[in-house]
């Protein structure tokens, strides 16, 4: 059966499923609890349409709300509150475990929470939640020593709101300003708006319809953005000085493939500013200093169908994440000034899948997988061959690089997470080759993570490929195949489906 997925979304936000108050069906649609409920059956209704040269005959073509975004059709209403009576029928008679389920799920999640501190510049940042409040607060204090200091406040900003999702979030390199766009209607447009974190003020700059990451030149001047377009894409970068309106910005790049998408962000080193723009399967990257946002962009390589790559810099060499020899991508290196000599660093291959790279001062830091299994390795640039592998104590997990914000470091902030072990956050410290635990994720109704075990198998599919699948277990458990089985797999798109921690599993 064909539906309006804009039409059911739509609706389904203004009258939860389980809510059977806001989700009231036509009088003969209704059941007994002691008949079977009856499924609503969509009519065919005769429709069909012609597209380039070919007949399309639509019988469903009804459910779809003309009007929409604006959902009124008598018809469609109807017929999706028909289907809501007829899920609640079904659903009745386990209503009493569908609270106990609740309430098990509520009472693993804590409210009163906060992140690991992590040190940018002359300050520490944290984020932390209050117990009943659905916002995040952000803070901050000197690294040096000194009081905390609240610097955003997104319950505050969301008060008195349907709706309010904060998009940005980014602090100028001298600690004085905050540029911080949110987008309080839903539009996926934010508003772009500049604190004075020494006073605390509001300054008059406002910059609507942005799209992106922003990023402040070295001077702190003004900061990069990209803005939407009619289409909900960014293919505009433009550069904002302070004091001045964001009518008069500075057009810095304009991307004329409507396929493509543009970002922006900044090198480790923080002396260059990144303009990337590509889509699925082509990229390419601009590189602006820091320090004269307004100089013209330098193309580091021309775009080529089907090859992705993104750029880095140290020390006036760049740092290439490319797929352009391999499927599963390689790193390259080359000199800025000669930025299309490109030469392998660490070659491609069909068993290791490199997912990303993260350049710090004394060494970069790889991620990828193999065999499906994420690994972060440490190489040092005097030693590329022999880098430090991070050995994590389970057969199947999640692991990646945390937060780290900083490019002079001896110690590396680390994401982990397994379907037995709870978000885990480490510091991985370089000179001693060893994991420091800061946080694991808690769970205030109680668990034992003892009580259970984790595996990780590989499966011939049905044409011989060898398949990774996790499975969990109590400890305990009988593997003689009688028991039942949750299975959940996933295969479009090279999506993986990764082995995380989930508090709902446990019920």
């Amino acid at each position: 059966m064909r539906f309006s997925l804009f039409a059911i979304g739509m609706l389904y936000a203004a009258t939860p499923l389980l809510n059977p108050a806001l989700a009231a069906a036509p009088s003969e649609q209704k059941d007994t609890m002691t008949e079977t409920p009856t499924p609503p059956m969509a009519e065919p209704r005769p429709h069909s349409f012609t597209a380039h040269g070919y007949t399309v005959e639509d019988p469903y073509h009804w459910l779809k709300d003309q009007s929409y975004p604006v959902i009124d059709d008598k018809d469609v209403l109807d017929y999706l509150n028909a289907e809501n009576a007829y899920f609640e029928a079904e659903m009745a008679p386990h209503q009493a475990k569908v609270e106990k389920i609740f309430q098990e799920m509520k009472g693993r999640i804590k409210e009163e929470d906060s992140s690991v501190p992590q040190k940018d510049g002359d300050y520490i940042y944290w984020v932390s939640f209050a117990e009943g409040q659905q916002y995040k607060k952000h803070w901050r204090k000197p690294a040096a020593g000194g009081p905390d200091q609240l610097i955003l406040d997104e319950n505050l900003l969301a008060a008195g709101k349907e709706y309010f999702r904060l998009g940005e979030l980014s602090i100028s390199p001298n600690g004085r300003l905050m540029a911080y766009a949110y987008d309080d209607n839903g539009s996926e447009r934010f508003e772009a708006h500049v604190r004075d974190l020494s006073t605390g003020k509001e300054l008059p700059d406002v910059v609507p319809e942005t799209l992106s990451s922003i990023v402040w030149d070295a001077g702190s001047t003004g900061f990069v953005y990209g803005r939407a377009n009619e289409n909900w894409r960014t293919d505009k970068v433009y550069y904002h000085r302070l004091g001045e309106e964001a009518a008069v910005d500075t057009l810095l790049y304009h991307e004329k493939d409507i396929g493509f998408s543009v970002g922006v962000g900044l090198t480790a080193q923080e002396d260059y500013i990144v303009i990337g723009a590509g889509d699925s399967d082509t990229s390419e990257v601009r590189l602006i200093p820091a320090s004269d946002p307004l100089q013209a962009p330098k193309l580091v390589s021309p775009r080529k169908t089907g090859r992705l790559y993104e750029a880095d810099v140290r020390n006036g060499t760049l740092y290439l994440y490319t797929n352009d020899d391999n499927i599963n991508f390689r790193i390259a290196t080359a000199p800025l000034s000669d930025s299309e000599n490109w030469t392998t660093l660490l070659s491609g291959s069909p068993d290791n899948y490199l997912t990303g790279i993260a350049l710090f001062k004394d060494f970069f830091a790889l991620e990828g997988r193999i065999d499906g299994l994420d690994y972060i390795r440490l190489h040092r640039y005097d030693d590329i061959a022999n880098p430090d592998k991070i050995a994590f104590k389970e057969e199947s997990y999640v692991a990646s690089l945390g937060d780290n914000p900083e490019y002079d470091v001896d110690k590396v902030r680390i994401s982990y997470e397994s379907m037995v072990n709870p978000d885990t956050v480490y510091d991985y410290h370089v000179g001693t080759r060893t994991l420091e635990t800061l946080k694991v994720q808690e769970i205030p109704s109680g668990y034992d993570a003892a009580q259970y075990a984790t595996e990780r198998l590989m499966i011939p599919a049905r044409d011989g490929v060898m398949v990774p699948v996790s499975i969990l277990y109590k400890k305990g458990f009988a593997k003689d195949g009688t028991a039942p089985l949750h299975l959940y797999g996933y295969g479009a798109y090279g999506y993986a489906i990764e082995p995380g921690f989930d508090a709902s599993r446990l019920s």
